[in-house]
């Protein structure tokens, strides 16, 4: 039994690194403690207790936990320090060690803080490690993100059995595990029921849906397609392997799936990929987007991809730039490969220097940014539906249409979170957005 006496009065900060997944988790977590009378902290208000959910897909993620987590301690001094996450998962001993952390916080432990919150004491000898082993983690937590966004995080996955050799996401998430199909559209109706929108569907490998219910994924969007209340949904990023033709077809004829695709690469060359041990090759990843294209031509794709991998030399860079510059997609989004320990890529010889990683890099984004411009340019003068989001940058907002181009409008509270059909105009004057007239606006 949980003493409630213990959070009287007491406000809570929320600290997320890293993916939309960490997102809804955090979220949950504070919904949990909520529960328990612990309210939000206020802008420059002093915490009791901060909660850092945090990333590790690379040492610099690392890196950027370890100083947020100080800079936090330094923020809101006194304050009851809880650290989980990928990086609390992978590496307990080195977060414990850091100054300030009272507790820390595995996988499976995150969802029920309530547990282990039985006093709020600042530990002098570091900080205390409740974590089970990642091989033995089966419990999915379910987690729907809400914190004064227009979109909602809904986890429908989690864990990974994939063991790509750079990757060190299944030792952190443990095995793939899934909620079910009921649970997940009775908390979609939920989200419709409280006036959300939008809905990002977000999981570790989200295609691989299924495997602890023996349900499909495919099921699963044709069952939340119904849910009335739901403008949009987005699919998160999904591996080309398992983005089944049966699930772009049903994205082109929905009524609520956004024409937009989040599929990773990580290369272009056949070569690397089969050192990165991905499942798939150059030939059915092109198939997929071609696929993608000819049933949605107005499709938004990105593509994740990774640079200085080892073993990458320069001929299968090349290779890859060449295939990547031919496909027909609307953004890359870069990453430089990190060494990560416990991972098979380190069992490979040829390393490449960081100056290289970062030419590698900047030839990429330079790809990505024709492709995106050219994307952008294509819809200039069509009608769009537009969600305008929350947030205000002096006075203009930004909403993004179905297929996610990013829309700029003056701000209207008016706007946020309802429906607009526009018509996108030209760039916004540092061209990070298209303008828009607005059509069915009432004043």
């Amino acid at each position: 039994m949980i003493d409630k006496t213990v959070f009287e009065h007491k406000t809570a900060a929320y600290y997320t690194l890293g993916c939309k997944l960490n997102f809804a988790e955090t979220s949950t977590i504070g919904k949990v403690l909520s529960e328990q009378g612990i309210r939000k902290v206020r802008n420059g208000e002093k915490a009791d207790i901060c909660v850092v959910n945090t990333c590790s897909v690379t040492e610099l993620a690392d890196k950027k936990c370890r100083q947020a987590i100080r800079k936090i301690g330094k923020q809101h001094p006194g304050a009851f320090i809880v650290v989980t996450g990928c990086y609390a998962q992978l590496k307990p001993e080195e977060v414990a060690h850091i100054e300030g952390v009272d507790l820390v916080l595995g996988a499976e432990q995150k969802l029920d803080i309530l547990s282990y919150l039985d006093d709020l004491d600042k530990r002098r000898d570091g900080g205390a490690i409740i974590a089970s082993e990642t091989k033995n983690i089966r419990t999915f937590s379910p987690s729907c993100s809400s914190d004064d966004r227009t979109r909602h995080f809904l986890k429908v996955q989690d864990g990974c059995d994939y063991f790509c050799s750079y990757c060190t996401i299944p030792f952190a998430r443990g095995r793939s595990r899934n909620g079910t199909i009921e649970s997940l559209v009775r908390q979609a109706k939920d989200v419709a029921a409280e006036g959300g929108k939008e809905i990002v569907l977000t999981g570790v490998n989200i295609g691989d849906f299924g495997k602890s219910t023996g349900e499909t994924f495919i099921n699963l969007i044709r069952a939340l397609d119904e849910v009335e209340g739901i403008t949009r949904y987005r699919i998160s990023s999904i591996e080309p392997n398992l983005i089944t033709d049966e699930i772009i077809e049903f994205v082109a004829k929905s009524k609520r799936f956004a024409p937009h695709f989040h599929i990773p690469l990580q290369s272009g060359s056949d070569g690397v990929l089969n050192l990165m041990k991905r499942k798939y090759d150059t030939a059915l990843f092109c198939y997929k987007i071609n696929k993608i294209k000819t049933i949605m031509p107005h499709a938004f794709i990105g593509v994740d991809v990774i640079v200085g991998t080892r073993g990458e030399t320069d001929e299968l860079f090349e290779e890859a730039r060449l295939f990547i510059e031919s496909l027909d997609i609307s953004q890359l989004h870069v990453f430089s490969y990190s060494e990560r320990p416990g991972t098979q890529a380190l069992k490979i010889s040829y390393a490449i220097d960081p100056k290289t990683k970062h030419v590698r890099s900047k030839q990429l984004l330079d790809i990505s940014d024709r492709k995106l411009q050219t994307f952008y340019e294509a819809h200039i003068g069509q009608t769009a539906d537009v969600l305008f989001e929350h947030t205000r940058r002096g006075d203009l907002m930004h909403g993004f249409t179905a297929n996610y181009i990013k829309v700029e409008t003056p701000y209207d509270s008016k706007l946020v979170n309802a429906p607009q059909k526009v018509i996108l105009a030209g760039w916004n004057d540092n061209q990070s957005a298209l303008t828009c007239k607005l059509l069915n606006h009432v004043e």
